[in-house]
């Protein structure tokens, strides 16, 4: 069975708006100095290529950075999100006043780079373990008050979310489970908490696993577990939760992982290691 894709659902518009008010207020703040030595009347059309070879990712972001600086701006695509881009590829062209697209572009690039290099990370391993089954999923290790634009990214590259945050999941981790008392009482706190919502336990070793086990949870992350725990781990569940792993999991130890059978590998690198994509901008 091939690992399922992603449902590519389109960023919120309202978090898109949100990020680029705050990008555009930190770089612009009181005017960009250096565009207003141009000549308002003066237009220009620009072009935005690849250098390197990726996954694009970022359209919306892009969009909403030249809306917000001057309506006239026009964007045309050449790539869409998702797809692979290669050395000198056309990505975008714009056109409008010369100081607009010049006063956007590091913004603008800021987030197709970023949001690229997220989704480049993320094709790369999902290629990894492509015919396994598994999904990998994403963390909450995204930078500050890009979460769901990472995290689209992410799926633009092939792999899946976990929570999105602290309030759409339990995950009972290390300390959770010594401040309840135990794994048991953990569990069972959240269930009468927040009936409905899934619930998660992190373990360390098979016993800690068998404790949650018993007690009934919905999904065990199997935390930096040996290979041949994770398979005893599998065989002992025997379909009955789900098994997610995780922990310094690396591509070259990625696709070891997937063939233990488990439903699920969490990776932090996906959105916290990733490079941004090499894109440049020139005026024609």
């Amino acid at each position: 069975m091939s690992q399922s894709k992603p449902q590519l659902i389109a960023p919120d518009p309202a978090v898109v708006q949100l990020n680029v008010r705050s990008a555009l207020t930190e770089d612009v703040g009181s005017g960009d100095i250096t565009a207003a030595l141009i000549a308002p009347e003066v237009r220009a059309t620009g072009r935005v290529i690849s250098r390197e070879h990726g996954v694009l990712c970022g359209q919306a972001w892009v969009d909403a950075v030249f809306a917000a600086l001057d309506e006239t701006v026009s964007v045309n695509w050449h790539r869409q999100d998702g797809q692979t881009v290669n050395p000198d590829d056309t990505l975008f062209t714009l056109e409008g006043p010369a100081r607009s697209l010049l006063t956007g572009e590091r913004c603008a690039l800021n987030f197709l780079q970023l949001l690229s290099g997220t989704a480049t990370i993320s094709r790369r391993y999902a290629d990894v373990v492509s015919g396994t089954g598994v999904k990998l999923l994403d963390t909450r290790k995204t930078i500050p008050g890009l979460r769901d634009a990472q995290k689209y990214a992410v799926r633009c590259g092939g792999c899946h979310n976990h929570r999105i945050g602290l309030y759409d999941a339990f995950l009972i981790k290390e300390n959770h489970i010594t401040a309840c008392g135990s794994i048991a009482a953990a569990v069972t706190a959240a269930r009468n908490y927040a009936p409905g919502k899934p619930v998660e336990v992190e373990v360390e070793n098979l016993s800690e696993f068998e404790e949650a086990l018993a007690a009934a949870c919905d999904r065990v992350m199997l935390d930096n577990f040996p290979l041949e725990h994770i398979v005893q781990a599998v065989s002992l569940a025997s379909g009955r939760v789900e098994l997610e792993a995780s922990g310094n999991v690396t591509a070259e130890t990625l696709l070891g992982i997937a063939q233990t059978g488990v439903d699920f590998i969490s990776i932090g690198a996906l959105t916290k290691d990733c490079k941004p994509l090499d894109l440049s901008m020139r005026l024609l």
